[in-house]
């Protein structure tokens, strides 16, 4: 029986994410004022960094079968900044605190320097409809 291959792993969906969040970063920083899409890309970065958080653990777990611990916890390391940084975020967004987001921002792109996001980007828009997404989970 041969290997059952996942194309949609953990790792390619963290992938598209720290892209997507490049881009939303990229957006924010255009934006003048708060609008419902300002809004949307707040929210669509915390609800990207919650998903990456919860992933980690799922990445790691073919490490910690092969006994590669330090591995396994040094890449546990290197992103529990984004957990954090999505609690922050989620309550900032919700609470319409912008003074924080404009310091979170900083903080997420600097995590994110060097990811390349081209200008020809198969992306699309992710963050439309985030912040009903994220006040929905606020609600659960």
């Amino acid at each position: 029986m041969s290997r059952v291959i996942n194309p949609d792993s953990v790792g390619k969906e963290r992938t598209r994410l720290t892209k997507s969040i490049v881009l939303c970063i990229r957006e924010l920083a255009r934006m003048q004022n708060v609008t419902p899409e300002t809004k949307d890309l707040a929210a669509f970065i915390a609800l990207a960094l919650q998903s990456i958080s919860e992933g980690i653990d799922t990445s790691v777990v073919a490490w910690e079968k092969r006994d590669y611990w330090v591995k396994a916890d040094k890449f546990r390391m290197e992103w529990m900044w984004a957990g954090q940084s999505a609690t922050k975020m989620k309550a900032a967004v919700l609470t319409d605190d912008w003074a924080a987001i404009a310091m979170l921002m900083p903080q997420i792109a600097s995590k994110f320097g060097t990811i390349i996001v081209s200008d020809n980007h198969r992306l699309g828009k992710p963050w439309v409809g985030a912040y009903t997404l994220l006040a929905l989970h606020r609600k659960l």
